[in-house]
């Protein structure tokens, strides 16, 4: 991968990218970029080549499985060329990373981290004490799953239903710089740590794995297919009417 290629996609993943690392970390990218711009404008490629190497070790603060991140730390990269990238290239990444809309991505970062959440550490204390529920917060079952109890009859369970889903999987976790992965706290069932079910289904369909701000983001903000905040209306409105607001978002319906 050349220094024109990693720009490119950098400028393709800039949204991602503004809200996948804190404030510091994005003054250094900023920094690396700068100090590229300036090197590529002199000609060096020996300094080129150093202010790559610079960007690349900010770029590393982005989470695992990010594209930039992925291809930073591939093997691909280490074949990069001497050549110059192109100053309108290096350009158009210092601009949209310093957009207005970028300045109201990372807004909305900090009002995501301080939303009501789940650290790591409080997490596992919750763990397993789903039987210990305060007073109050039982989960009634569904008129029909009572019907069926009361005749005998077994509910049919989705293919693959008999195998414990990952405990991360289909959860947001949102990188904190002062207090590390938070869990935002709407997606447990209250007084636990056990997630719902609908909020994992459409975790996936917003991509949460690889974008849980954006997941974090439609979650916590007004919608106004739904008429509020989704996070809100959890247990307010059927499931399947958050289901489909998520999937209209995403074009799956």
């Amino acid at each position: 991968m050349t220094s024109e290629e990693l720009l490119r996609l950098l400028r393709s993943h800039w949204t991602t990218v503004v809200t996948g690392l804190d404030d510091d970390d994005l003054d250094r990218v900023s920094g690396a970029l700068r100090e590229l711009r300036e090197e590529t404008a002199a000609g060096d490629p020996v300094a080129v080549a150093r202010a790559v190497r610079r960007l690349k070790r900010t770029l590393a603060a982005l989470p695992p499985g990010h594209p930039v991140s992925e291809a930073v730390g591939g093997h691909r990269y280490a074949a990069a060329t001497r050549e110059l990238p192109g100053l309108g290239t290096i350009d158009a990444v210092i601009s949209v990373l310093g957009t207005d809309s970028a300045a109201l991505l990372r807004t909305a970062r900090r009002r995501l981290l301080a939303a009501p959440a789940l650290t790591e550490a409080e997490r596992a204390a919750l763990t397993g004490t789903e039987h210990a529920r305060p007073a109050g917060t039982e989960r009634a079952e569904p008129a029909g799953a009572e019907r069926a109890e009361q005749a005998g009859t077994e509910r049919a369970e989705p293919p693959g239903a008999g195998h414990a889903a990952p405990p991360d999987a289909g959860l947001i976790r949102l990188r904190d710089p002062d207090r590390g992965i938070r869990y935002p706290r709407f997606q447990f069932r209250p007084g636990t740590a056990e997630p719902l079910p609908v909020v994992r289904r459409i975790n996936t369909l917003l991509r949460a794995d690889r974008d849980p701000w954006g997941a974090a983001d439609w979650w916590l903000g007004g919608n106004r297919w739904l008429g509020g905040v989704p996070a809100d209306l959890l247990g307010v409105l059927p499931d399947e009417a958050l289901e489909r607001a998520a999937a209209e978002l995403v074009g799956a319906l």
